[in-house]
């Protein structure tokens, strides 16, 4: 009995003290207003599935920016414009490039080494640098131009392949098609291709195996250990024990051994225009500080994000053509005017397609990938709409509520594609250094990606509308 007391109030000790330290700062600062909360967990218990629409349901009640306590984690929720204005302009743009520690950080991400997770500093500047330079930048995006128009045109021949009839060369009238594979191998070849010259994924690739491994790993991340978890929150329950913190050491491990056998086929061919390649020199002028976890940790920023965000877009916009006909019909006719019958859609196609770049931007407004932009975390004390955010609070944007509010856009539910010819629109964004339109992120970390995916998006979409009818699976009675 008295041992278990004592170990009661060695668990209970540190418990009070965080919260005493909780509550005194509350009391110091101008904190945003919150709902009510458990001692300890905080709104933990609270939290359901689709956060943003669960965050959207607490700002109606508690106004554009609320508290909410992640255990002993303060966190803001914003989602408003003007309050998005103020936290990527100026000084708070810079108080807030942080990212908050996790688990899923420290081993899958090289212990908060990435890109995507390192603190705003020299070294993550210099990393912004490389990527932008060696992949990212304009003129290197199109020396990749031929790998994206290959990876479309393979696309293309394997939906007419599977769908043209034995024996003949005419497709039948309609087929079922499952795309998320498909666009899936699309994306994820495109990145690989860039960063290591190989193609990693499709009927024609060795390392079949390997590669659907690789695939279900980056599943693994975005799905299972996306999340922040308990012990992120309540560090205190890492002493009893977890399961999850050993499902991410061992995906943490998995990732790394593939990324290392890229790594190292790479090293015995340097030719190529690849990233890698590029990075390897580099490594030979300064290889204690481009070593191998930082090279590994560049690609993992590459292919992780970019494959899976552009698939699940193109997915997106197919969704809402079919569920909007009218659209469709009215992109079609955008390329049969424009483009014709005769030559397939080109990249350089697009700036002559407003219509159909109208689509995908109304379709990262109402459906973004990302409906929460990935957290920052203060590291000094900041003010938000006349709110105190001190130092170490988390800050989440809640890009969904944002693209539909009715005080930037009209009928904000609506697809509606005509909006982004300028009429439909409250906000002039163009004016602004803050987007209105987030997709991608804001402010000084805004996804370098953000071109390329537009690109691949487009004009995928492009070449499904010019090359195929489409029309939605009905269900059956």
């Amino acid at each position: 009995m008295f041992q278990f007391c004592f170990l009661l109030m060695i668990l209970l000790f540190p418990l009070l003290y965080i919260a005493y330290n909780i509550r005194s700062k509350t009391q110091r600062f101008n904190i945003p207003p919150s709902p009510p909360g458990l001692p300890v967990v905080g709104h933990l218990h609270l939290l359901q599935p689709l956060l943003h629409r669960f965050f959207h349901g607490i700002s109606e009640k508690y106004g554009p920016i609320f508290t909410l306590r992640f255990g002993f984690r303060r966190v803001v929720v914003i989602s408003s414009y003007p309050l998005v204005k103020e936290c990527f302009t100026g000084q708070n743009d810079v108080v807030l490039s942080n990212r908050p520690s996790s688990l899923t950080n420290k081993y899958i991400s090289y212990n908060n080494t990435t890109l995507g997770t390192l603190p705003y500093n020299d070294h993550w500047k210099n990393l912004r640098r490389i990527s932008s330079v060696e992949i990212l930048f304009p003129h290197r995006l199109d020396s990749f131009y031929h790998i994206r128009r290959d990876e479309i045109h393979r696309l293309l021949t394997s939906l007419a392949r599977d769908n043209t009839t034995k024996g003949d060369h005419k497709l039948d009238s309609f087929k079922e098609v499952e795309l998320e594979p498909l666009l899936s191998d699309l994306t994820l070849n495109n990145i690989v291709r860039m960063v290591t010259g190989k193609r990693y994924y499709g009927d024609d690739v060795k390392n079949k195996e390997e590669a659907e491994i690789f695939k279900n790993l980056i599943k693994d991340i975005f799905t299972k250990i996306g999340a922040s978890q308990p012990s992120d929150n309540l560090p205190f329950l890492k002493f009893f024990g977890s399961k999850y913190e050993e499902k991410v050491k061992s995906i943490g491990k998995s990732v790394d051994e593939v990324l290392q056998r890229l790594l190292d086929e790479c090293r015995k061919d340097k030719k190529g225009n690849t990233m890698i390649n590029h990075l390897m020199s580099l490594q030979d002028q300064e290889p204690e500080y481009y070593n191998d976890v930082t090279i590994k940790g560049l690609m993992m920023a590459m292919i992780i994000p970019g494959s899976d965000t552009s698939s699940v877009g193109i997915g997106w916009v197919m969704t809402h053509l079919l569920n909007h006909c009218d659209v469709l019909n009215k992109a079609r006719a955008e390329i049969d005017e424009k483009i014709g019958q005769d030559r397939l859609i080109d990249e350089q196609d697009i700036s002559d397609l407003p219509y159909l770049q109208n689509i995908v931007s109304e379709t990262f407004r109402l459906t973004p990938v990302g409906p929460l932009l990935l957290p920052r975390q203060a590291s000094e004390d900041i003010k938000i709409g006349g709110y105190d955010v001190p130092r170490g609070t988390i800050v989440l944007i809640n890009a969904w509520a944002i693209h539909r509010d009715p005080e930037l856009w009209h009928d904000p539910e609506k697809f509606y594609p005509d909006r982004f010819n300028g009429k439909e629109i409250k906000t002039d964004e163009s004016s602004d250094n803050v987007r209105t339109l987030m997709p991608f992120g804001n402010g000084r970390r805004l996804c370098p990606g953000a071109g390329l995916a537009q690109k691949i998006v487009t004009w995928t979409v492009g070449a499904l509308v010019q090359c195929f009818d489409w029309e939605r699976v009905r269900a059956s009675l």
